[in-house]
């Protein structure tokens, strides 16, 4: 029964948060398309009402731990679920996001990430990808901000492995910036699939910089290890155990 409740309360927390996306892009639509700013501050106020919204509806308290960064920066981030998107974009001063080319087309989300600089990739091209990826991402960053990549290229849901790709490691090489590791269990309450939004503690944590000039094997090793580990921490420490997934 308790879980019955729980799902409903999911389905109206998902129909009104989407609602509520839509009311705001509509309503900062004429400050987004002549003003950057104003595309910034449509997306921070759906980012804080959603984790608001989710708190209230259906649970999900959210917390940010680490040094959030503030300069430019890759930021490396285990992905599980859009709660991880969200609970980031608001910790950080001006995200910018790797995003697969097909968003750029769906309402709303479409707009606004043109307005941010995020960097749309063709994931089907591989290394045609990842070369123009290098070039957008040198031509976005006339402007500070903080650039957002998921190592494994996709939502992993918690306690499944999958292998980190290079496109971290060609960036962070050719912008030459330090590179923040980012672990989280959001996914343990917010699932990638389906509706059932799970109450708990959502947590992201900024991990330790790592500084230019590393080898790029030494890099993705390095990256794949701090993220995993401190991620299987932070599931364990709510009561998922991700070993028992694997």
């Amino acid at each position: 029964m308790a879980t019955a409740f729980q799902w409903v309360r999911s389905l109206i927390f998902m129909i009104v948060i989407y609602v509520w996306m839509l009311i705001l892009g509509i309503v900062f639509a004429p400050f987004a398309l002549f003003n950057k700013r104003g595309a910034l501050r449509a997306c921070k106020t759906y980012a804080r009402t959603t984790l608001w919204l989710a708190r209230w509806m259906v649970g999900i308290r959210s917390e940010v731990r680490g040094t959030v960064p503030v300069d430019e920066v890759v930021i490396g981030a285990k992905h599980q679920s859009f709660l991880d998107i969200i609970i980031i974009f608001d910790a950080i001063p001006h995200g910018k996001f790797i995003m697969k080319r097909e968003l750029l087309w769906t309402p709303v989300i479409g707009m606004y990430a043109r307005r941010l600089g995020c960097i749309p990739v063709d994931r089907g091209k591989k290394g045609a990808a990842v070369a123009k990826m290098v070039k957008d991402v040198a031509k976005e960053f006339t402007e500070p901000g903080q650039l957002v990549i998921y190592p494994q290229g996709t939502r992993v849901a918690p306690g499944v492995q999958k292998p980190y790709k290079v496109g971290t490691a060609v960036l962070y090489e050719g912008l030459g910036f330090p590179c923040v590791p980012v672990a989280t269990n959001a996914g343990v309450f917010w699932p990638r699939t389906g509706v059932l939004r799970k109450p708990g503690l959502a947590i992201v944590d900024f991990l330790d910089p790592i500084e230019p000039g590393v080898a790029r094997n030494s890099f993705l090793g390095r990256l794949e290890d701090v993220i995993e580990t401190r991620s299987d921490a932070l599931m364990k420490e709510v009561g998922f155990d991700p070993d028992g997934v694997h």
